[in-house]
């Protein structure tokens, strides 16, 4: 096997079954798909509670000072926020969906870009991702990825019968995210520390509640913004941690 098979192999995952989601989703009724859009808003927020638990973990607790560890996170996402606020992120990405939406000939009344954004976002958030992708590159296994192609297939499926090709199309930036994982962990080997993969976790974790309160209706955050703070998160956890 090569360095960022795990990669290649999530890649198969996420389209395999976005397609068979696509399939079976044109014979649904419309309120089956919106019942199905529920329910993965409901199951993303669990998600996002699994997220969460990383910020009481015994490494985050122990390398981060008292009273610090919930300003790591509101900080990582108020400097993540501005950053990408200022590089209009949420409307580049909005507009790469649309571009994607136009190549793949999706009616402009499809959820096309919603199922792209949404399912880049989940599929990409999380240790998993990270830590998977890093031992692929070091050559140590690519069991974490094969967990998380697992669970990507299924919820490919879920989210493509209710939001079409989009969420095969998110396969491309998966993929470069993982990629860009698993170079640096071929060049540098293990880049962070557990209490920094925590910290980007938890940040990633209220991501995806933003990710459930879009699929439910609820609220329509600008989550592409709050991008940045995925990379900041793990730098501001690093300067508490030596610092203060």
């Amino acid at each position: 096997m090569f360095p960022g098979i795990g990669t290649v192999i999530n890649i198969a995952t996420i389209i395999g079954g976005a397609s068979i989601g696509v399939l079976v989703g044109n014979r649904m009724s419309d309120k089956t798909r919106v019942l199905l859009t529920d329910v993965l808003g409901l199951v993303t927020m669990l998600g996002a509670a699994s997220a969460l638990v990383a910020m009481w973990s015994p490494q985050y607790l122990s390398a981060i000072p008292k009273g610090w560890p919930l300003l790591v996170v509101l900080g990582s996402l108020l400097i993540g926020g501005l950053i990408g606020s200022a590089l209009q992120l949420e409307n580049k990405l909005d507009a790469l969906g649309e571009n994607l939406r136009n190549r793949f000939k999706a009616s402009k009344e499809s959820p096309f870009v919603e199922g792209f954004v949404s399912a880049s976002l989940l599929f990409a958030i999380g240790p998993l991702a990270i830590l998977g992708s890093i031992s692929d590159g070091m050559s140590t296994g690519i069991d974490q990825l094969l967990l998380k192609s697992t669970l990507d297939f299924f919820a490919a499926m879920a989210f493509a019968s209710s939001l079409g090709w989009g969420v095969a199309v998110s396969a491309l930036p998966v993929g470069m995210y993982q990629g860009f994982w698993t170079v640096i962990g071929l060049l540098l080997g293990q880049v962070l520390a557990p209490y920094q993969v925590d910290a980007m976790t938890v940040v990633g974790g209220i991501m995806l509640v933003t990710i459930g309160l879009r699929l439910l209706n609820i609220k329509q955050v600008a989550i592409g913004n709050l991008l940045p703070a995925l990379a900041v998160a793990p730098v501001l956890a690093l300067v508490v941690h030596q610092l203060i």
